[in-house]
């Protein structure tokens, strides 16, 4: 098939090998780069696909004499000898490096940093191995120096490496930092993050990953991008960075782990809940079913291989490893499976390894035990460990759906969710695509005014009025309760009761709003990340602090203060020359008003979500 841009048809390539890009272009061609990869935008790709739709060869037309070859066996490019091209300046060319930085970027490759991979046949484990706000960022603090050895000489100068890598992308932003005017900056990144990983620094090099991840999805104007991930990302990569140059030790805490294997369970009994569609700007798509264990944890069962949305539904027809006739969606549709000799990662992910073994068991309704007890779990509580999850490291994480929340509530008037014993809130979808329903069925749903609701949703802190609803349940026109995936489903009407006013007039109520002073700083540190340094040199000057200050929130007052007083500092010598800008501080100091912004964020929305006070009723 052929595409007029190489982003969408391409395979997406490994991190080590977007890395090699720069690697053998001579200085005066690296000055060029940045064009070529916005002309590489036009070259249109003939893509070679297997019988599930994956791209395994595509071949980039640059003009009538040179192309551009990769080979992707597996749908993934995996050496940087399978990118090839015609012109006589090969490998050592534009065309090569161009198309390198335009292709999507991997997911992680196994074994690094809670990417976990499948033990063999030959070394698979045994079953008998043992088995207002201002508040400090929620960032538990690493161990002493003292009790870990110090940095190597390979560590210091890959942690120093990387972090001036991610202190230039966050100079320039990143309309700096996508394909059209900063391409370099994000193969320095992947250079530097392969630096760190051969220095045995999984943890950052992991982040720098995620983070040139989150670029390319920017520059490729994926639907699914969105910036405060991207700040996310960022912060998370400044701030283990920032502790490695600051302690000089390698505690495992913050170097992390090049391998987490999957390791054996005992036979494991699950009750499925939901059945949640992925598709990635990595070129990634398929299904992920989140199951209740007997011991109260979710565990997830999944198919996500290269491919696009059109794999979802094939995925999430595929079978629950072990062999039993039970695909994934109907596990995740009130199914129920026991598995032998299951392989599990630490954060729950279940394997398909040789030895597992599956066979059918009874399901249960959302109503039904064990299910029911998530949805009797108060939802202030649920927010608490919700956030305390999404404050863990990736790779220190031991659970799966962590961010899941577990909610009953009514539709009201105004298409929102009054939840039981909670806010009210908005039902948002967690995927615009126009090839995923989420839109369209929260639509249908929320014009059913008193219509009772029983909801699985996904926190988003930076969202605060709303949760990204992945499936729902209510009783249906029949008396029947109707459970679907949102993501999986197309509802109609006719899966909906009538129209019904509610038996009584609902109080108004509106969803938690964090002050607006808050907001407008969160929002000045994304666009600092967006638009790079001299945005920031504009966004939170003026009003900003004072306005911090009025509410309450001085420290919050004094980070605007210093991370505009950082984005502007060129000062001028005794000759009136600009002396040259520190970017050091300027991190530093972006980086102490997005912990600072993340950590308000929580507190305040933990508060928004707690139960009204009881009324103490005085006797007379």
């Amino acid at each position: 098939m052929t595409a007029q841009s190489t982003g969408s048809v391409l395979p997406p390539v490994t991190a080590d090998v977007a890395a090699t890009a720069l690697d053998p272009l001579p200085p005066r061609l690296r000055k060029r780069v940045d064009g070529a990869v916005a002309k590489a935008a036009a070259w249109p790709v003939d893509a070679t696909e297997n019988g599930d739709g994956t791209v395994i060869r595509a071949v980039v037309r640059v003009d009538d004499e040179t192309t551009v070859t990769l080979v992707a066996p597996h749908g993934t490019v995996t050496t940087a000898d399978d990118v090839t091209c015609t012109c006589l300046l090969a490998p050592a060319c534009l065309h090569r490096a161009a198309v390198l930085l335009r292709a999507p970027l991997a997911e992680e490759a196994p074994g690094v940093n809670g990417e976990e991979t499948e033990p063999s046949e030959e070394n698979e484990p045994s079953n008998d191995t043992p088995g207002p706000t201002d508040t400090a960022p929620p960032t538990p603090p690493p161990a002493p120096a003292s009790s870990h050895p110090p940095l190597t000489p390979p560590q210091t100068t890959a942690t120093r490496t990387l972090w001036a890598a991610t202190t230039d992308v966050l100079v320039a932003g990143v309309g700096g930092a996508g394909a059209g005017v900063g391409a370099v900056h994000r193969a320095r990144l992947l250079h530097a993050a392969h630096s760190a990983r051969l220095a045995d620094l999984h943890r950052p090099a992991a982040a720098a990953v995620r983070v040139a991840r989150r670029l390319g999805e920017a520059s490729a104007e994926d639907p699914a991008f969105r910036l405060t991930d991207l700040t996310q990302e960022v912060t998370e990569l400044l701030h283990v960075l920032r502790e490695l140059r600051t302690r000089h030790s390698a505690g495992p805490t913050l170097t992390g782990t090049a391998r987490r294997a999957y390791r054996p369970e005992q036979p494991l009994r699950l009750y499925g809940l939901c059945t949640e569609p992925v598709v990635t700007a990595s070129g990634y798509a398929g299904a992920v079913t989140y199951a209740l264990a007997p011991d109260g944890t979710l565990r997830t069962v999944s198919d996500v291989a290269p491919g696009g949305p059109d794999r979802v539904l094939r995925a999430a027809g595929s079978s629950v490893p072990g062999g039993c006739a039970l695909s994934l969606r109907d596990l995740g549709d009130s199914g129920g499976a026991t598995l032998t000799a299951p392989t599990v990662s630490p954060d729950g992910r279940i394997g398909a390894g040789n030895k597992v073994r599956s066979v059918r068991a009874p399901g249960a309704a959302w109503s039904q035990s064990p299910l029911d007890d998530l949805w009797q779990r108060p939802p202030h509580d649920q927010l608490a460990r919700t956030l305390a999850w999404l404050a863990t490291p990736v790779e220190e994480r031991t659970s799966a759906g962590g961010d899941l929340v577990f909610l009953r509530g009514t539709v009201t008037a105004t298409g929102l969710v009054a939840v039981l014993g909670g806010p009210t809130l908005r039902l948002l979808a967690p995927d615009e695509r126009p090839e995923l329903p989420y839109a369209e069925n929260l639509r249908l749903l929320t014009a059913r005014p008193g219509l009772p609701l029983r909801v699985i949703a996904r926190v988003s802190p930076d969202r605060p009025g709303g949760v990204l609803a992945l499936a729902a349940a209510w009783t249906g026109h029949d008396g029947r309760t109707f459970r679907a995936d949102l993501g999986l489903r197309r509802l109609d009407t006719t899966q909906l009761p009538p129209h019904t006013e509610p038996a009584a007039p609902q109080p108004a109520a509106r969803p938690p709003a964090l002050p607006a002073e808050l907001g407008l700083l969160r929002r000045a540190v994304d666009r600092a990340v967006a638009g790079g340094r001299r945005v920031a040199a504009a966004d939170t000057g003026g009003e900003l602090p004072r306005r911090l200050r009025a509410v309450g929130l001085t420290t919050g007052a004094l980070t605007a203060q210093r991370l505009t007083a950082t984005a502007a500092d060129r000062e001028h010598d005794a000759l009136g020359r600009l002396r040259p800008a520190d970017p050091d501080a300027y991190a530093e100091a972006w980086l102490a008003a997005s912990l600072y912004t993340r950590a308000a964020t929580a507190s305040l929305l933990t508060a928004a979500w707690a139960p009204p006070p009881v009324p103490i009723l005085m006797e007379s």
